[in-house]
């Protein structure tokens, strides 16, 4: 088996709790359209969907808003929102773990949110990529950031591992054959599940 080189992380519903910040940023959206707010299944969607795809999913009933939306969403302001989302209580211990021996990256669906995050939250030193859905042309599942991630580090899938809590991330690992940790959540189709990051450092793998 080739030797572990690079772990790559998903943001939402990994390193960080942050379904109810995606709740009350798309309900902001819906309700300066005059729009009730998300349903659970609309929550659900925003949750693993990239911001494009999920504005236009809960406008899916008022396309004559769909519009105003991108222009409302393009000019709001996310940072008031950061106060909703928690960072998992051992992923910095998680990260000092794997530094210096292993490269770090994140491939995730947020979009011009995940700079910001990463510098408040002070993380952005421990990665050397991270890669958004703007930043490809296909974002998750398709593979194109996962091999750009690759790509930059010279290495192939069977010496990296993807963190993630989603179908989407399944199908994101699976479109280039890595293997990934399911993270809390037992029901997913994966090769190894954790419930916490420290839980990973004893996984066969390391």
């Amino acid at each position: 088996m080739p030797e572990l080189k690079l772990v790559i992380f998903d943001c939402d519903g990994v390193m960080f709790d942050s379904k109810n910040a995606n709740k009350m940023y798309y309900n902001t959206i819906l309700s300066a359209l005059g729009h009730p707010p998300m349903d659970m299944e609309e929550l659900e969607y925003v949750h693993v969907h990239n911001v494009v795809d999920s504005v236009r999913h809960i406008l899916r009933h008022y396309p004559e808003d769909l519009a105003r939306a991108e222009e409302y969403r393009a000019q709001l302001d996310y940072h008031p929102f950061l106060k909703y989302m928690h960072m998992e209580p051992d992923l910095i211990e998680f990260l000092e773990f794997l530094t210096p021996r292993y490269e770090k990256a994140i491939s995730t669906n947020r979009t011009n949110t995940m700079r910001s995050i990463l510098d408040i939250f002070g993380l952005a030193p421990y990665f050397g990529m991270v890669v958004t859905a703007f930043d490809v042309e296909h974002p998750k599942p398709h593979p194109d950031a996962l091999l750009a991630i690759l790509n930059h580090f010279a290495l192939n899938p069977d010496q990296a591992i993807y963190i993630g809590d989603s179908m989407i991330d399944r199908q994101h690992s699976e479109s280039v054959g890595m293997k990934m940790v399911a993270f809390k959540n037992p029901a997913l189709d994966a090769e190894y599940h954790v419930q916490n990051f420290m839980e990973i450092t004893r996984l066969p793998i390391f």
